[in-house]
């Protein structure tokens, strides 16, 4: 599953028995070799997408981690790009990662968590990838509306989500297996290492997003195919603020 580049068992090992902010720090200069970062693949599929739905002018990559989702933003916006995240260790490879340079969007990278973002309404797009198994269900409220709060009305919210796999695949038990390991690891280890990948189940996610007060579309996203039953592997989610989009003044 590993690169040679990539973390050894044990530096894996010492990272799940610390915070997730630690873990993180241990783990970001080895992060982009890992099955944890989000796979090109999707990262151009969303890109692809977004340019389609656009034109939007300051974006904001939620948990951005090393940066992979910035580089998508950079694509599609016009002005202003910002990664926030809350592991220090991870923005640092970031910031010494290449990014779109002169004409581009300006960059920025702010040290933050995502329940409790330091932004005014300042962007028209919202983008997350990969994150949000680190949140539990009764966390979702509470990040959605975090989100709408620093977007403009018209703004948008975006981010892929995967089909589950069925109860009859190896995939479904392999994800069981993983969520069972970290509930016993958190029920015996503090601090806690929060990272669930089947508790962000899209029928809830819908809801608490219409609760936060956002009007939801799907979009396919094509390049991944479809199930056996006809449903798409992979979708987009946009959430919207409701409202026209606010022009900014020349020159901002």
């Amino acid at each position: 599953m590993f690169s040679p580049e990539g973390p050894s068992l044990r530096e894996l090992a010492v990272q799940a028995l610390s915070s997730v902010e630690r873990g993180y720090d241990l783990l970001a200069p080895k992060f982009d070799h890992t099955p944890f970062r989000t796979p090109d693949s999707v990262l151009e599929s969303v890109a692809a997408a977004l340019d389609r739905l656009g034109p939007f002018e300051d974006g904001l990559d939620l948990c951005c981690g090393t940066g992979a989702g910035v580089d998508v933003l950079a694509r599609v916006c016009g002005r202003s790009v910002t990664g926030v995240d809350f592991s220090a260790g991870m923005l640092d490879v970031a910031r010494q990662a290449p990014h779109p340079g002169p004409g581009g969007p300006r960059i920025a990278w702010v040290r933050g968590d995502a329940r409790a973002l330091p932004f005014a309404p300042a962007f028209d797009l919202v983008v997350s990838f990969g994150a949000f198994g680190h949140f539990l269900p009764r966390e979702l409220p509470g990040l959605f509306t975090q989100v709408r709060s620093v977007l403009r009305p018209g703004g948008g919210f975006a981010f892929p989500v995967l089909a589950p796999p069925r109860p009859s695949s190896p995939g479904y038990w392999m994800l069981f297996g993983f969520d069972t390991v970290m509930r016993v690891r958190n029920a015996v280890w503090r601090p806690p290492f929060v990272m669930y990948y089947r508790a962000f189940r899209l029928g809830r996610v819908l809801d608490e997003l219409a609760r936060a007060g956002f009007t939801v579309d799907l979009h396919t996203l094509p390049e991944f195919g479809h199930r056996a039953d006809g449903g798409p592997r992979v979708r987009l989610v946009l959430a919207r603020v409701p409202g026209a989009p606010v022009s900014s003044p020349p020159g901002l």
